[in-house]
């Protein structure tokens, strides 16, 4: 058993190895001031790097780097979802109040449901595409995207496509939000404060980093009430995937085939993590050291998929992906705040 644990070890340690050195550059990038300021998290750098790569030298590595890289995509993903939950308490959620979390879970469940309408019915695109996309925009980015595909299990392009969508409208909002609120300021409208604004923000930015930065540009109160709006969100990611899962076994079933439940184990554990962070049960030494582990696991992760995407595959998915996550991107910014102050006025 050792021997063939060391043996899976050597195939996959030159992939492990490649995506690890991208990872620390990306983080080493995301740390730069000027980066940091304007929402250029880890994992976009990651990605970015990895695409370059992918399509420039990678070809030439894949036969050797090839298990190692599928298992940073999968394995090692899988394994930096549970571990986010390090990341987030249950106090959190009542920081916000109920307001929060009603536009929270309206918004998750108002994009994604528009996404399977909007893109299959009017845009006719294929099903994995419209769901991934619509798991991005409704709850956090491409790490919803690539949390959503091991139950989807779609092709390599269509996971591409839909973080590239998200990455372009996340990194959009960033200077949407600001302007916004400057623009809604001047209008000296009523009951407009920081801390209703964050949570608006949280709900319905793209990533984690994009609403830290999006955020700040209106003000701390804004920045504190937006990031944990965004993790409450973030937090309803296992629960969404299950409830994908269910959703899908029946249309998955065929007559030979019994119908099939995909149950994401790491979402479970996920939502374990964030129990054991909410009581409190570890030293902050030990809990800041797994949210570095699952930092790097994710930027892998995001490596892996850049190095497995090639130009001409998002190339030949065509507009039709882009003009999707443009009318979701549209819903959040224009729905979202009619949610946000719908509910805080409804549950003042």
């Amino acid at each position: 058993m050792l021997s063939a644990l060391l043996s899976s070890l050597r195939c996959r340690f030159p992939g492990l190895l490649l995506t690890a050195v991208i990872a620390a550059l990306a983080i080493r990038l995301a740390g730069v001031p000027v980066f940091a300021d304007n929402g250029l998290s880890a994992l976009t750098f990651a990605i970015l790097i990895g695409l370059l790569a992918g399509n420039t030298f990678y070809p030439r590595l894949g036969g050797p780097a090839g298990p190692g890289v599928l298992f940073a995509k999968g394995e090692l993903l899988r394994a930096g979802v549970a571990l986010y939950g390090f990341k987030l308490t249950f106090q959190q959620v009542a920081a916000v109040g109920m307001a929060g979390v009603m536009t929270d879970l309206s918004m998750l469940l108002s994009t994604f449901l528009l996404a399977c309408w909007f893109g299959r019915r009017f845009l006719g695109l294929e099903r994995d595409t419209a769901l991934l996309i619509g798991a991005g925009s409704s709850i956090c980015g491409a790490a919803a995207v690539l949390a959503t595909a091991p139950v989807l299990q779609p092709r390599e392009r269509d996971v591409a496509v839909a973080v590239a969508t998200v990455v372009v409208f996340g990194t959009l909002g960033m200077v949407v939000y600001p302007l916004l609120w400057r623009a809604m300021a001047q209008l000296a409208l009523p009951g407009l404060t920081q801390n209703q604004f964050g949570i608006y923000i949280g709900a319905t930015v793209h990533e984690v980093a994009q609403v830290v930065a999006a955020a700040r540009a209106v003000g701390e109160q804004a920045a504190d009430s937006a990031m944990v709006s965004k993790m409450i969100r973030v937090m309803m990611l296992a629960p969404f995937l299950l409830g994908l899962s269910l959703w899908l076994a029946p249309r998955s079933a065929t007559p030979d085939t019994p119908r099939r439940i995909t149950v994401p184990v790491f979402a479970f554990v996920f939502v374990g993590c964030v129990l054991l962070n909410s009581l409190d049960l570890l030293p902050p030494s030990v809990v800041a050291a797994l949210i570095r582990i699952d930092d790097v696991m994710l930027a892998c992760a995001m490596a892996a998929l850049g190095l497995t995407t090639h130009a001409s595959a998002v190339r030949q998915a065509g507009s039709r992906p882009l003009a999707l996550a443009a009318v979701l991107f549209v819903w959040l910014v224009a729905g979202g705040g009619a949610i946000s102050w719908g509910w805080q006025a409804l549950l003042a």
